[in-house]
């Protein structure tokens, strides 16, 4: 599941219990958090897909802790919008 960037969501992921913070190269505050399954990569490509992203791909940054950043890349970065 894909939790948008808030607080409370900002507050789990210091905590470690979310396993991926995920960015875009236009923003420096996160937009959202998941927990890494297929499932949440497959939303979050559905959803760059329907925002019209071109050329999509995913950067993934593995930390010490064993959590990820993904960020994520198109060719249309500029138009990346946090939801």
């Amino acid at each position: 599941m894909i939790y948008p960037y808030t607080n409370e969501t900002q507050t789990r992921w210091d905590r470690g219990e979310l396993q991926v913070q995920l960015l875009v190269p236009t923003n420096t505050r996160p937009i959202g958090f998941c927990d890494g399954t297929d499932a949440d990569e497959a939303e979050i490509r559905d959803r760059s897909e329907a925002e019209g992203a071109e050329d999509f791909r995913i950067e993934r940054k593995r930390l010490k802790t064993g959590r990820e950043i993904w960020t994520m890349h198109s060719r249309n970065d500029d138009d990346l919008v946090d939801d």
